[in-house]
């Protein structure tokens, strides 16, 4: 596997070097660039590439590289001030805004500067991600007869029955779409679910992403609370109540950011909590493959467990593979599935069939549960090793909740949320402030960190480290008492609450 570092400085060598050729000029043989460079035969041909797809270099099959010609001078800019006036010329009357804040997930989808370390992002390290094994099911996918056709609106049937049986229960393969990952699934499932201006219950805190998409719907959320056993069941009814909402998005397996599992006896509550409102419970299960190694046996998925159709579940393989396997899955029974169906259609028509193809090849080959096992023990790894630094070098950095799964500590610092992370990436680490969890007003300051995208330990000692001297000059420091710190997650104070 070839070094990202790598790639970029050959392309920044060659870059360099462009001028002592003539617009035409050939550039010496990959061979030749392996040899002086002492890189890989492909890092050289990424690094090619990445100077073709700047217009620097061009390609000729058979011929070598060459020299490009130099492009023309961009025209001079317009003048788009004009749109200034027409995006803001909303009617008093609309009920979806036109605009979206997308802060939140913009938080934990942009790259870090260089040299800062990334405890914001919401992805598997590359080292952790199964690289060789996608890169084999990609292969083996693109010789498999038809893989380039158009695959069936719903899916492939065969991966569709694999998403059943992950979801278990009475759920089919006819219950089943293949979505273009967990954010895709939300999105349908919201739009189908509740009209534009209607109430949509959320946990509280909950991910930034499901809040952009129920604004975007121009929905409006409303927070119930959660606590270290899920959310609280008498305050998701009197929400029900309160608002007439027919809609409650939930994760009940390590709650994204507190880790929080929904409790065995709260489970079936929920269920007939929805059931008598005669509303949906979207389930969205993103963490079950990202389950530590001491987690034990997981519970069953609420959609498992439903008998009358209320849960739509959401399932997504891109948090245990990579940002760019973007296939995943929405499971209904009843009518809703036909309405689910219908906007997924009008709105991407289908999953392409090579990612489609590869996501079964990946799934069904050996490499699967090993790459599995591999990331339940590093992630548990990662979190023992992140926890064990704040403890020594941030006593006062409060953790209500240890986690068995997912990949986030929910952290609470004396002072503010975006004071401790501007001061964090003054440092040079990079974490996410815990307001765009919230709908509402949060009851305390709270930071997310992510110990999923760094390359190991040693970055998170190193973050810690950054974080130590970083946050001793914000006024109120660290200083507090410790919370939490890998006990039962029933013990201490609730995730994301004052208590």
């Amino acid at each position: 596997m070839y070094e990202r570092s790598s790639v970029a400085e050959l392309a920044e060598s060659l870059r360099s070097e462009l001028n002592r050729y003539s617009v035409g000029g050939k550039l010496p043989s990959s061979r030749a660039l392996v040899e002086r460079y002492r890189v890989s035969p492909v890092t050289v041909s990424r690094a090619l590439a990445q100077l073709a797809a700047e217009g620097l270099v061009v390609t000729r099959p058979g011929a070598g590289v060459f020299r490009a010609r130099p492009r023309t001078a961009e025209p001079a800019p317009g003048d788009t001030s004009w749109q200034e006036v027409a995006l803001s010329a909303e009617g008093a009357g609309d009920v979806v805004p036109r605009s979206v804040d997308a802060s939140g997930v913009l938080v934990s989808l942009a790259a870090p500067p260089p040299g800062v370390i990334e405890l914001n992002g919401g992805y598997l390290h590359p080292s952790l991600q199964p690289e060789r094994a996608m890169a084999a099911a990609l292969a083996r996918a693109g010789r498999r007869p038809g893989a380039w056709g158009r695959p069936p609106m719903e899916g492939l049937p065969e991966l569709r029955d694999w998403f059943a049986r992950e979801i278990g229960g009475a759920v089919v393969a006819a219950d089943v779409l293949v979505t273009a990952g967990g954010q895709s699934a939300l999105t349908t499932a919201l739009r189908a679910l509740a009209p534009p201006g209607a109430p949509i219950l959320v946990e509280s805190p909950t991910y930034p992403g499901l809040l952009a998409i129920a604004r975007a719907s121009g929905c409006r959320p409303v927070p119930v609370p959660v606590d270290a056993e899920g959310v609280r069941p008498e305050l998701l009814a009197a929400a029900f109540e309160a608002t007439g909402a027919r809609v409650f998005v939930c994760q009940p397996l390590f709650q994204n950011p507190t880790g929080a599992v929904l409790a065995p006896a709260r489970r079936t509550e929920v269920l007939r909590i929805a059931r008598a409102a005669g509303a949906f419970v979207v389930e969205d299960d993103y963490a079950r493959s990202l389950a530590h190694e001491d987690a034990g046996p997981l519970p069953a998925t609420l959609a498992a467990e439903d008998r009358d159709g209320v849960v739509v579940h959401v399932r997504s393989l891109t948090k245990a593979t990579s940002p760019s396997l973007r296939v995943g899955a929405l499971a209904a029974r009843g009518p809703v599935l036909d309405r689910l169906r219908a906007i997924q259609v009008v709105d991407s028509f289908f999953v392409p069939r090579p990612l489609q193809e590869a996501a079964l090849e990946l799934v069904g080959s050996p490499a699967w549960p090993r790459h599995l096992r591999a990331v339940a023990a590093e992630l548990r790894h990662r979190r023992d090793v992140l926890a064990g630094a704040l403890r020594r070098e941030l006593p006062g950095l409060a953790l209500p909740h240890l986690p068995s799964g997912g990949y986030q500590l929910w952290a609470r610092p004396a002072e503010g949320d975006d004071a401790f992370a501007a001061a964090a990436l003054r440092a040079g680490v990079a974490v996410a402030p815990g307001r765009p969890y919230f709908c509402a007003e949060p009851p305390g300051p709270y930071v997310r960190l992510s110990f999923a995208g760094v390359s190991g330990a040693g970055e998170l000692n190193e973050a810690v480290r950054r974080l130590r001297h970083g946050v001793g000059g914000v006024p109120g420091g660290v200083s507090g008492g410790v919370s939490g710190g890998g006990g039962d997650a029933r013990a201490g104070n609730a995730p994301g609450t004052d208590a």
